[in-house]
């Protein structure tokens, strides 16, 4: 019973995290930008920095099964 607040925030997590990297990855390839109005630089940076923090976080979620 306790182990399941932990799976589920894990799956959110890991789900979110994998599909924001997936998505700036696409944009990123098709030369579009993934933030409109800011340095396509910096937006895709944030946002896979993001994406792997959400992915970190599910891994980390987890671990403390």
């Amino acid at each position: 019973m306790e182990s399941a607040p932990a799976i589920f925030a894990g799956t959110v997590f890991a789900l979110f995290g994998a599909a924001l990297l997936l998505w700036t990855g696409a944009r990123v390839a098709h030369r579009e930008p993934v933030a409109q109005g800011v340095s396509p630089v910096a937006s895709a940076t944030l946002a896979a920095l993001a994406g792997s923090g959400a992915l970190l976080l599910g891994v980390w979620c987890f671990t403390r099964l």
